[in-house]
């Protein structure tokens, strides 16, 4: 799939579970006003936020696709990354109310009414973050966009925090009264796990972070081209849900420049088609006999060559 497609696959996504989780708040919001429930209070800001952030996901989708200039010469991928500070401060927001709401409700009581409703609500909460959560997971795993795999992850601890409500009801309707404001201190608790979580995603993209597991793929594939003595240095970084590598590889020092090239281009075409999601690689060969020296500079053979997805 090539990025094009990828992004509007994830726009699409994003505006489908936008609508579920809308749909969804709403719903809940009624059965807010008309039962006073602080703990499904909290659950319905919680879903809210988590439809708007399909809003700055689904802008850092389109600006992803739109080409490279002579100023952003690696595109606009980067914009998935500050949507995801969008996200961050979203859920910190949605944190902050549920809280207040929650030791405002325990400062000064206030019944609840309607426990069935209440109930319906959060079991209606829990189906609806499930299926965004299925949804965005499977999607952000077929087009590589460790954002919206995050972004279902994260409506599937939604998910649970809805079932809470369900507790919530139960307890007032036992006669227990705080259980409300309880549970919903409950939910701010989850949300601030979520954005623990989140936070940290988003710090390791910002910080050029990658599975391990990548970068020993694509060595791998790099030391097992025909021709290459070694592997140097090798560089992987996120632009938006597209992988680019920088490597540095070893061959002959007999060889011409043209057999380099050759070396170079197909260990290129390796490492693209061993590292998922990777779309473009730069190779820089040096001769095995200058790498020992421990200089560059004096190479017979100096090569950089960039190619798009292999076919």
């Amino acid at each position: 799939m090539d990025a094009e497609a990828a992004s509007a696959e994830g726009i699409r996504a994003l505006r489908n579970s936008l609508v579920i989780l809308g749909v969804t708040a709403v719903c809940q919001f009624v059965v807010v006003l008309l039962s006073g429930s602080v703990a499904l209070l909290g659950d319905t800001i919680h879903n809210a936020a988590d439809a708007l952030t399909a809003l700055p996901l689904a802008v850092a989708f389109w600006l992803g696709r739109r080409p490279a200039t002579r100023r952003f010469t690696y595109g606009y991928g980067r914009a998935e990354d500050l949507a995801g500070i969008a996200v961050v401060l979203v859920i910190a927001t949605s944190a902050g109310v549920a809280a207040y709401e929650a030791v405002d409700r325990l400062i000064h009581p206030r019944d609840v009414s309607h426990l069935p409703a209440v109930a319906v609500a959060g079991l209606l909460g829990f189906i609806g973050n499930e299926w965004v959560a299925r949804y965005r997971i499977e999607t952000g795993r077929r087009i590589g966009s460790a954002a919206l795999v995050a972004d279902g992850l994260h409506a599937r601890t939604d998910g649970f925090t809805s079932l809470a409500v369900l507790i919530g009801a139960g307890g007032v309707g036992l006669g227990w009264q705080l259980t409300d404001p309880l549970i919903g201190l409950m939910v701010t608790v989850a949300i601030l796990a979520v954005l623990r979580d989140a936070v940290r995603e988003v710090y390791e993209r910002l910080m050029d972070a990658v599975d391990p597991g990548l970068v020993d793929a694509a060595e791998a594939a790099l030391a097992a081209t025909a021709g290459v003595r070694g592997v140097g240095a090798l560089r992987l970084r996120w632009i938006g849900h597209q992988l680019r590598a920088e490597a540095d590889i070893l061959v002959d020092e007999h060889l011409t420049v043209v057999d380099a090239h050759a070396i170079a281009v197909e260990a290129e075409h390796s490492m693209i088609h061993a590292v998922s999601r990777l779309t473009a690689a730069t190779v820089h060969t040096d001769h095995a006999s200058t790498a020992s020296s421990g200089g560059r500079h004096g190479a017979l053979a100096h090569h950089l060559h960039q190619v798009g997805p292999a076919g």
